[in-house]
């Protein structure tokens, strides 16, 4: 808006006092709300980690639960965090690159540690019955429903990759042609591999 515009309503308004008042409130109230600071390497919460850093919010909320996935005998990939961890906000990436490449043949299942139950006991179809008090936490399920992996704190997705080609019964990474990838943003290009 011009200042001449801008100076032409200001004078509109004084016919109608309460859009003055509205107007006067809002201006005000913006210097008052504080500016979200949140970034890839603090604890503070800004959001759906996987959208905001992985660039996939495709992953939350996960469209099945382990009980479906062990019941279809389906491989899963069981991912603990929590969306104010600058570990878990590193590692969404990873997590969104193993969707990449098993999305279609495992459930990969992120778990917000804040929306799961408080239970006494849970049932080993249960994600809880897994979860160890930490985050970021990764376990994997063969089709048969047993754990082949289980590890807490940023795990390097070539690890996880390894257990994944033998859940599948897949050549190992050193006899296997290394796919090229689209960059999705800024927060996952240092993990695609250069064309």
């Amino acid at each position: 808006m011009h200042w001449f515009n801008l100076k032409k309503y200001w004078q509109s308004s004084y016919k109608r006092p309460w859009l003055a008042l509205l107007f006067a409130g809002l201006i005000s109230l913006s210097f008052f709300v504080p500016p979200a600071f949140a970034t890839l390497t603090d604890d503070r919460y800004d959001g759906n980690i996987y959208m905001i850093y992985a660039g996939n919010g495709s992953l939350v909320p996960s469209k099945v639960s382990l009980a479906e996935s062990l019941a279809a005998h389906k491989p899963a990939v069981v991912a603990f965090y929590a969306d104010d961890s600058s570990d878990c906000k590193q590692y969404s990436i990873v997590v969104s690159r193993l969707q990449d490449f098993y999305g279609r043949a495992a459930s990969i299942i992120p778990i917000a540690i804040d929306t799961m139950p408080v239970k006494a006991q849970f049932q080993p179809n249960e994600v809880g019955y897994y979860y160890k008090g930490f985050v970021p936490q990764t376990v994997i399920f063969d089709a048969k429903g047993k754990v082949v992996f289980d590890e807490k704190g940023q795990v390097p997705y070539e690890k996880m990759d390894d257990v994944l080609r033998e859940v599948f019964n897949l050549v190992p990474r050193t006899e296997s042609k290394e796919l090229k990838r689209r960059t999705v943003n800024e927060f996952n290009s240092e993990l695609t591999p250069s064309s």
